[in-house]
């Protein structure tokens, strides 16, 4: 069992930066794929990025490549988000998420992750 609580979160101005963080409970947080979802009002929930169980390999989503990275710390069972430049569509409700596999499979799909945070409001004003 994983649990996951997000921080980090708030209100920023368009052009600035915000780091999320994710801190998971157990010891075998190293050996889960993580993952940073978010949900906008009246959309879908849609990946951001996620990381494999070694930081080895990433994926992002198109609409944050180049301003959003992920990055993780085991030794500390964390996984951050930093987000630069940031734009008035980044605003949502951001979600840390562990799927059960060290490798990470199937990014974009919710139903690849079996554990996930209760989510940290990000707002950015332009």
């Amino acid at each position: 069992q994983v649990q996951l609580v997000e921080s980090g979160g708030g209100l920023v101005q368009a052009g600035g930066s915000l780091r999320l963080s994710c801190a998971a409970s157990g010891r075998t947080f190293s050996s889960h794929a993580m993952g940073w979802f978010r949900q906008a009002p009246r959309k879908e929930r849609e990946l951001v990025a996620g990381i494999s169980w070694s930081g080895a390999s990433t994926v992002y989503a198109d609409s944050v490549k180049g301003r959003f990275t992920i990055s993780r710390d085991d030794a500390k069972n964390t996984v951050f988000l930093q987000m630069n430049s940031l734009k008035p569509e980044d605003t949502a409700v951001y979600y840390c998420a562990a799927q059960n596999r060290p490798f990470g499979t199937r990014w974009s799909s919710e139903t690849s992750f079996a554990y996930w945070g209760q989510g940290t409001q990000v707002t950015v004003s332009s």
